[in-house]
């Protein structure tokens, strides 16, 4: 059988067992046998499994074996996370269009492709970060156009403030304003063929909005991109990735506008061809994206490329990543992933927008969580881990009033439980907790911690198969939770019996150390003091 297809999870019952495993089902259409009966030999060769019908396979760890997994947890260096091969990824996030002020949608690739960046690094991964900054388009066309029409040139004082209103206003002037629309599609034609007076504004228009985009990351703690590449460095690969295609003759002219068939008999869902070139000889977005994928695959050579935008470009990364196969642009063995995410509403479950009913910036969004949490590290928890816990293809709730609180799923409760460690290690000075040996749990609540901690690399491992950070969330929550029922339990810092007390201070040094990793690769850094 497959490996993917014999996980071993832990038990959404542990009233009934540790872990859980559903193989059987899969090895019976495999081998044509029931369930229960593969499920019954396995159990058969296994120690503490039993079977249950119609064939899961119910799996408890000894005591033995859980204590001696957390000391040597506890001796290793990695505190026992699991490491991989030293494959190279790319990941494409952040995506911000220049021109334009950050708003709450950004958060979300920003944070998630963080953690997820962070995530594969520490398991060991090459990982290439790009921005992929949206710089080149239509959009352009519309403020180079509104930029003209105020006699604007090159070189002359442009104010922030003046480039985050000027697109809004000229989007809403092109699509009732024919005569304004096509000036502005001229000019972006101009402007891709190398006009170099649009040029040196569009020099000036990137360069605010990259250093506003940047404000913005470092206040989410989001680790600087590796490249900020746009879709303008892709354009000295645009001539030789048409000319791939026209090479192998895959492109269909009609009447001006060149596509690309990639329909595939055994499409199940309606697959339109990709244009590249439109008629007016302009690129577009799959143009400049199977560029950069020329780009990326001459250069980094990955293995595997993912990107992270919203759901709505779902449909369009299908088609350039088969396209880019077709062409043989992306060699047939490399993994692409798109990420679709959905939407960041208010708490009243309705879009999120200002009082005046605008877009709501991210700059904002981080000033109202900095009104509540003056303290940079606990704000930028309360924003992440209220990202991050959530899936990414799932629209959610962005209530900052239940983010920024000190109890419940939140960054600060996060914080707030390893800071509470450290506060009782140090009064029970004890330096020597690291090297003490834990002992066999004297408690349910002590074998509950255990087994939390236990499942820590599990929940890291399925973060990045799923890419999806929450799991890594989930597994924090649970682990803050029994500690603090274990603590509340137990008299750590009175008790009399030595051994005892030198075992619980261990397993609350290791407790501690795994927070802080595993809250590390979401990007959120624990204070000393709260």
């Amino acid at each position: 059988m497959p490996p993917e297809q014999c996980n071993v999870t832990p038990s959404d019952r542990p009233d009934l067992c540790d872990f859980q495993c559903n193989a059987s089902f899969a090895a019976a259409k495999l081998y044509k046998r029931k369930p229960l009966d593969i499920a019954s030999e396995v159990a058969e060769r296994l120690e503490n499994c039993t079977v249950a019908a119609p064939g899961f396979l119910n799996i408890n760890v000894s005591n033995d074996l859980l204590t001696e997994r957390l000391n040597a947890m506890a001796q290793d260096r990695r505190l026992g996370f699991p490491s991989v091969e030293a494959k190279t990824i790319v990941l494409d996030y952040g995506g911000p269009n220049v021109a334009k002020a950050l708003h709450v949608g950004h958060l979300r690739s920003a944070v998630i492709g963080d953690a997820l960046y962070k995530i594969a690094g520490f398991l060991g991964y090459r990982v290439i970060s790009d921005i992929h900054l949206g710089d080149w388009g239509f959009p352009m066309g519309l403020v180079l156009a509104a930029l003209q029409e105020r006699g604007f040139k090159a070189g002359d004082e442009l104010a922030p403030q003046t480039l985050n209103t000027i697109y809004p206003e000229a989007a809403a002037r092109a699509k009732t304003d024919e005569v304004f629309q096509a000036e502005a599609k001229r000019i972006t034609v101009e402007l891709q063929q190398g006009n170099a007076e649009y040029f040196k504004i569009w020099k000036q228009i990137q360069s605010l909005s990259v250093a506003d985009a940047k404000a913005n990351y470092d206040a989410l703690n989001v680790r600087d991109f590796d490249y900020w590449y746009g879709e303008s460095d892709a354009q000295r690969y645009v001539p030789r990735t048409l000319e791939i295609f026209e090479r192998r003759g895959l492109i269909r002219d009609d009447n001006g506008t060149k596509l690309v068939d990639i329909k595939l008999d055994s499409d199940k869902e309606p697959m339109p061809p990709v244009i590249v070139v439109k008629a007016d000889g302009g690129e577009v977005y799959a143009t400049t994206d199977l560029a950069t994928i020329l780009q990326r695959v001459e250069d980094w050579k990955p293995d595997a490329c993912v990107y992270l935008t919203d759901n709505r470009q779902t449909l369009h990364f299908k088609q350039v990543f088969r396209a880019a196969k077709l062409a043989g642009i992306a060699p047939p063995d490399i993994d692409f992933t798109h990420i679709g995410f959905g939407t960041v509403n208010g708490a009243d479950g309705k879009p999120y927008k200002t009082r005046d009913g605008g877009v709501m910036s991210l700059s904002t969004l981080i000033a109202d969580v900095r009104a509540v949490l003056p303290d940079e590290r606990v704000a930028c928890a309360a924003i992440r881990i209220g990202e991050l816990q959530n899936q990414p293809l799932k629209d959610y709730r962005f209530d900052v009033e239940k983010f920024c609180a000190s109890e419940g799923k939140t960054g600060p409760y996060l914080q707030y439980t390893a800071v509470r460690i450290a506060s009782v290690l140090a009064k029970a000075d004890a330096p020597d907790a690291p090297n003490a040996t834990i002992n066999a749990p004297a408690s349910d609540v002590e074998r509950g911690l255990m087994l939390a901690l236990e499942r820590a690399g599990i929940s890291l491992l399925k973060a990045w198969a799923d890419k999806a950070p929450s799991a890594i969330c989930d597994c924090l929550f649970d682990i803050c939770a029994r500690f603090n029922s274990f603590y509340a339990a137990q008299h750590i810092l009175t008790c009399e019996d030595a051994t005892q007390k030198a075992s619980w201070l261990a397993l609350l040094q290791l407790t501690r150390e795994v927070i802080v990793t595993l809250l590390g690769v979401l990007g959120v850094d624990v204070p000393e003091n709260m």
